[in-house]
């Protein structure tokens, strides 16, 4: 992540430019949070009724 994010496309003279650019993309990474799932982003999944399950409704 901090390859594509930081690092990529960019030459730096000195190591303290390296942690700058790190730090930065540090905190847009924190501001704009989301899980990280295996890749993959993660799916919506429909708001479940707390308590047992509803029994079936006779005709």
């Amino acid at each position: 992540m901090l390859r594509s994010r930081a690092l990529a496309g960019r030459r730096f003279e000195t190591w303290e430019e390296v942690a700058e650019a790190v730090a930065q993309a540090t905190e847009r990474w924190n501001a704009h949070r989301q899980p990280v799932t295996g890749g993959q982003r993660r799916r919506h999944r429909p708001h479940r009724q707390p308590g047992i399950a509803l029994l079936p409704k006779a005709a």
